[in-house]
């Protein structure tokens, strides 16, 4: 018996039962704690059973109110983006448009142009100060330069900021339309509308539900649009979350709306996933062609469609075009708003550079970009690993915990780590987090694993497991194979992901509005200030150069992960794979 015991020990491997231990401990401290606080926060007081919080909710005419903005602006945008979104990708690559490649150039320009930077952008042209609104108050005197506010005003910025989705799945999916049913249906004497209506459309019914349902609850959590453009009167549930949350008094009040956009999230994902289970609506052909453009025959619908697109194209290209302009103006020409040769400098470049209080936010934001997605994309590729090799009831909880914070919204877990660790823990060895600098890196960490796990564990079941068998054919070890065999095939994978999650949380605001230290502010932060109207114009010129440095970033990105840079990792990825065949046989 003894002798048995001692063996089983042995044959304990100890990374394993480490890393196993550091897994239970992070989602205790971060997943699980935190949304327990929360939770005792809103319905508990004394140890007991308090409603407390839903009588400060009904009493306060202004969360009531937020509550149904924002219920308001989530069904609004399901049909607004989802309209323009349905249409910009119809004619770019259904229908034949004259100037497509542009058209789709300035309708992808979202994929770069997004977040606090386009909110930024949509209000330097549109705001009080705007070059557009300078324009409109000439032609209309009696037009109040503040406008472009309220519930029209996010209404508007959020429908075309919310189409990237569109740009990127409702795109993919037109293009894997079998055109072949497409040609019966003219067979069978169907016209444009009717083949579009009962054919296409049909087709990718599931992708269209599925955009439905990311535009609301997109709708339901907002926080950069109503908080720059909503102006006092047009307040949704995110933002006054964190003004409650910054009163230790009304937490609880903001503990309870956090509850409730988590509810709303888990219904929605919860529709999405049986959505996803319900009938085939793909075609059943073997040999699929590809979509082929068409024609509008009607001359009249035919003008009427391109006169939108040509609309739409300057609504989405004329704050990238101009912020981009302006970034190399002079501070007076961007004070009023005229774009000369004569007025063309680099001095707001240059400052950016040389100037701490410019340059420290946007190395703040690099570094807890970069940090936390390569935390997330190494921690993910060890824990897909072990759930693909180790598949058991252990590793398939593990994996289901992390993936709690898909469940919950990214304000929520902010509102989790606030409560819980503004104050020592013992498992965190004594220490307070709330107030710390590297607590926004590591929410962006949190909020950043589900989506990086789902991602690296497609590209495992692609992975060539005669790959592995032939390293220990050849005496590799489990640490030899995982280095030179499983990494190097992941690491095209692995390097989208961190650099889709770099440039994705680069000037994130929401979780940085509530966890970022007063001395060390993250781009999205300021951003936020300096396009406060009292802001001086230096504010505005740093405003432009950021926004530009970011779409450069976030082009690049793109080009990597998208484009021809990806080609790089593949072939490199084939070449690995074909010498271990080789050395196989």
């Amino acid at each position: 018996m003894m002798g048995n015991k001692k063996i089983n020990l042995q044959k304990i491997n100890l990374p394993l039962l480490l890393f196993g231990i550091f897994i239970l401990w992070f989602s205790l401290s971060f997943l699980i704690i935190p949304n327990i606080t929360v939770l005792l926060e809103t319905f508990t007081k004394d140890g007991s059973l308090s409603l407390r919080a839903f009588e400060k909710i009904r009493n306060s005419e202004r969360a009531l109110a937020a509550i149904r903005h924002s219920l308001l602006l989530a069904v609004v945008l399901t049909i607004t983006v989802n309209i323009v979104g349905i249409f910009i990708v119809l004619v770019t690559e259904y229908f034949e448009v004259k100037f497509a490649g542009i058209l789709r150039i300035a309708f992808m320009s979202t994929l770069v142009f997004g977040g606090m930077i386009l909110n930024n952008g949509y209000l330097y042209l549109y705001g009080h100060k705007g070059i557009i609104t300078r324009g409109l108050t000439k032609i209309i005197p009696g037009l109040d330069p503040k406008w472009f506010i309220g519930f029209p005003a996010v209404l508007f910025v959020m429908t075309f900021a919310c189409t990237s989705n569109h740009m990127l799945f409702f795109r993919n999916a037109i293009k894997g339309i079998d055109f072949g049913t497409v040609e019966a249906a003219k067979n069978m004497g169907a016209n444009q509308w009717q083949i579009l209506r009962k054919v296409v459309l049909p087709t990718l019914k599931p992708t269209i539900l599925t955009l439905l349902i990311m535009t609301f609850q997109t709708g339901l959590g907002a926080m950069s649009a109503p908080l720059m453009v909503g102006g006092e009167d047009f307040q949704t549930i995110s933002p006054l979350i964190l003004t409650f949350a910054k009163r230790p008094a009304s937490r609880d009040i903001a503990a309870l709306l956090s509850v409730l956009l988590g509810i709303a999230q888990i219904v929605l994902l919860f529709v999405i996933t049986r959505n996803e289970k319900k009938g085939n609506f793909l075609s059943i052909s073997k040999t699929k062609t590809h979509i082929q453009k068409q024609k509008i025959h009607n001359k009249v619908i035919n003008g009427i469609v391109h006169v939108i697109s040509y609309v739409l194209f300057f609504i989405y290209s004329l704050p990238v075009i101009l912020v981009t302009l302006f970034s190399f103006m002079d501070t007076k020409a961007i004070n009023a708003s005229k774009l000369s040769i004569h007025s063309f400098t680099l001095d707001n470049y240059r400052r950016i550079l040389t100037d701490a209080s410019s340059y420290r936010p946007f190395i703040n934001s690099v570094m807890y970009s970069a940090m936390a997605a390569a935390g997330a994309v190494i921690l993910c590729v060890v824990v897909v690993r072990i759930v693909m090799k180790y598949n058991s009831v252990w590793t398939t909880m593990m994996e289901y915990v992390l993936y709690i914070p898909w469940l919950l919204p990214a304000l929520l877990l902010a509102i989790g780590l606030i409560l819980t660790y503004d104050r020592p823990r013992p498992w965190m060895f004594g220490r307070v987090l709330v107030g710390r600098p590297w607590i926004v890196p590591l929410a962006y960490f949190i909020v950043m694993i589900p989506s990086t796990i789902r991602y690296i564990k497609a590209a495992y079941f692609s992975f060539d497991r005669n790959l592995e068998d032939a390293a220990r054919n050849l005496g590799a070890g489990g640490f030899r194979t995982m280095f030179k065999i499983i990494i190097p095939v992941l690491l095209p994978t692995a390097l989208a992901l961190f650099a889709l999650n770099f440039n994705s949380y680069l000037a994130d605001y929401d979780l940085s509005a509530f966890l970022y230290h007063p001395t060390h502010p993250t781009l999205g932060i300021v951003i936020r200030s300096n396009a406060d109207p009292t802001a001086n114009v230096n504010a505005q010129a740093i405003n432009l150069v950021y926004s530009v440095i970011l779409m450069g970033i976030s082009t690049i990105v793109l080009y990597f992960v998208y484009g021809r840079g990806s080609d790089t990792f593949s072939r490199r990825d084939k070449r690995k794979q074909k010498k271990i065949k080789e050395s196989k046989k």
